[in-house]
């Protein structure tokens, strides 16, 4: 029994390592990497929190999501990945935080429909080219209400997007993010 228990395990383990390497979650490793720019919680009032940082990440998925939507089918299904990775580790960052089956499942489904509801959002008001939507968004959003998008936060995401979509395709799908 010891020994199928350990090859169950190294098994699980040799997946997870192939997992990391794939596309998908090399391109969340890197949209993490941006969520966690100290820029976005020293210089925006993003609340450096267990929130405040899933609402940073939620903004850079959206980000990422938006320019794969312009890769054509193989961006659709990297976006999808993508969408998978973020609340997969979502899954298990709750059940590392001590979260029952239950609840887990519950929470992540909330923050799934949050997440689908900042998407729109931020999509919709940078596709329209509206500033004062994108800000309202980001109030609403990322700083939970806490306070008005200042004009320099809205630069901030807007370059964000600017940077994403001065990536070329080719990078974009190798999991690259600049």
């Amino acid at each position: 029994m010891e020994s199928q228990e350990r090859g169950w395990l190294g098994n699980m383990l040799g997946w997870g390592r192939r997992r990391q390497l794939s596309t998908s979650e090399m391109l969340y490793g890197n949209a993490v990497a941006i969520a966690r720019e100290p820029s976005f919680f020293r210089d925006h009032g993003v609340a450096d929190t267990v929130d405040g940082r899933f609402d940073a990440l939620a903004l850079v998925v959206a980000l990422v999501m938006r320019r794969l939507k312009s890769c054509g089918d193989e961006g659709a299904e990297l976006s999808q990945q993508l969408f998978d990775s973020m609340f997969s580790d979502m899954d298990l960052s709750l059940r590392e935080m001590g979260a029952g089956d239950i609840g887990v499942s519950k929470r992540v489904r909330i923050m799934a429909e949050a997440f689908m509801g900042r998407l729109d959002a931020y999509v919709s008001a940078i596709d329209d080219g509206d500033r004062e939507a994108l800000a309202a968004a980001i109030g609403r959003n990322l700083l939970r209400d806490e306070g008005t998008a200042s004009p320099e936060l809205v630069d901030f995401v807007l370059a964000l997007e600017s940077r994403l979509s001065a990536l070329e395709d080719d990078v974009l799908l190798a999991g690259e993010l600049g």
